[in-house]
């Protein structure tokens, strides 16, 4: 039996951090796992600049309310779900992803959470597992299932190298540069072509 798992911002979402930045005018919030590949290094700046700036999870939420779906995702998404079952493996937050999951008819969506205190401050980040993503698909390989991975980011090299068969969708230069040996799609025409033919549909 083959399953699919799936990065979420990048792929089906636009990125959150980015369009925070982009209402604060707080540059340096554009950085994604697309610029830097410690996922610690980049979530440490991230709230430090919070801190900084007094933004709490109020105003983060206010931002995630004017975002939809990249155009065609949902399409894809349930053209997919129509052809195997897919997971959501995310390096972002529970208190985030829920309002866009109903954007997305509520695909399973396995991610982190935030430590918040009672003023909104956004205090930590829990990570549910260190590699996440990759121990997600070891566990699914685990249960015999046949593990067909894809992302656009360097968090979603370990999944991708560990599954079965894996792509990168979309990615930025700079990973496709430092992982030439992986397979791209680059639009979601690319995107369905390469998982029908890896379902063999």
């Amino acid at each position: 039996m083959k399953i699919l798992v799936a990065d979420l911002e990048g792929v089906f979402l636009p990125e959150i951090w980015i369009n925070v930045a982009k209402k604060t005018g707080i540059e340096e919030l554009k950085l994604t796992t697309r610029d830097i590949s410690d996922y610690n290094v980049l979530m440490a700046r991230r709230l430090a600049i919070l801190n900084e700036n007094n933004l709490k999870i109020q105003d983060i939420k206010a931002v995630i309310a004017t975002l939809d779906p990249l155009e065609g995702a949902l399409d894809v998404l349930n053209w997919i779900r129509e052809k195997s079952q897919i997971i959501i493996l995310s390096d972002t937050f529970e208190e985030f992803a829920k309002p866009l999951m109903a954007k997305l008819n509520y695909p399973v969506l396995l991610c982190h959470n935030l430590a918040i205190d009672k003023k909104g401050n956004i205090k930590n980040y829990n990570i549910r597992i260190e590699n996440q993503k990759k121990q997600a698909v070891k566990a699914l390989k685990g249960l015999n299932y046949h593990v067909i991975a894809f992302g656009d980011s360097y968090n979603d090299t370990g999944m991708i190298k560990e599954a079965d068969q894996g792509f990168f969708f979309c990615p930025p230069d700079s990973v496709k540069k430092d992982f030439p040996e992986i397979p791209v799609a680059e639009n979601y025409s690319e995107l369905k072509t390469m998982i029908g033919s890896l379902l063999d549909i």
